[in-house]
């Protein structure tokens, strides 16, 4: 069977604080609520009583300057590289890819781009290669769809990563919803050991 191209997905995030309105406006006055787009969060702004993900210390374990930010809620990669202040070719998405039964590997490709399958299995010498289900990847990692990440992972599975990535910073999942984990990405792929290769 053919493999299925997975499609990216959004970024769940904490819902950011309302602008308060004046004392002196009038009610009647007052316009009606327009949606727009989410401004960029601060990085490294955690609020009181909020501990950064375990990702985040794993990551700086590895000696890599991490930058963390939180956003408020957003419905798709555009939304959340405005909401980071970033490119949506700056988002790394990290992929978790099966090519043997208990045989896994973590795949980082572009938050606009999607893994080009015979270029993988070619990079791997292997005929098929799928991608398990949410649970399955879960198990895995330790982490929940949509906020996967090397750093911290329940296995420390090989990496491959799109030779598209290098040569700047990007934004990472961090292993928690709302709350992106910025890192420089030779830095990142050095840290890993990384195989970089063109996988898109």
């Amino acid at each position: 069977m053919p493999d299925a191209t997975p499609v990216p997905e959004a970024t769940p995030a904490t819902d950011a604080a309302a602008p308060e309105a004046s004392p002196t406006a009038h009610a009647s006055r007052t316009p009606p609520a327009t949606r727009t787009p989410p401004a960029p969060a601060a990085p490294d702004a955690t609020p009181v009583g909020k501990q950064d993900p375990p990702a985040v210390a794993a990551a700086r374990a590895l000696g890599l300057d991490v930058r963390v930010t939180r956003h408020g809620p957003v419905t798709s990669l555009a939304e959340a590289a405005a909401a980071r202040g970033i490119e949506p070719r700056d988002i790394v998405k990290t992929m978790v890819v099966r090519r043997g039964p208990d045989d896994f590997l973590f795949a980082l490709v572009p938050g606009d781009a999607v893994i080009a399958w015979p270029k993988l299995r070619t990079l791997l010498g292997v005929s098929r290669l799928s991608m398990p289900d949410a649970e399955t990847a879960r198990a895995v990692t330790g982490y929940a769809r949509g906020t996967i990440t090397p750093f911290g992972a329940r296995v420390a599975l090989p990496v491959i990563a799109d030779a598209s990535i290098t040569g700047r910073r990007v934004s990472m999942g961090s292993g928690a919803h709302g709350v992106a984990l910025g890192v420089d990405a030779d830095a990142m792929l050095r840290a890993l050991g990384a195989t970089v290769a063109d996988i898109v």
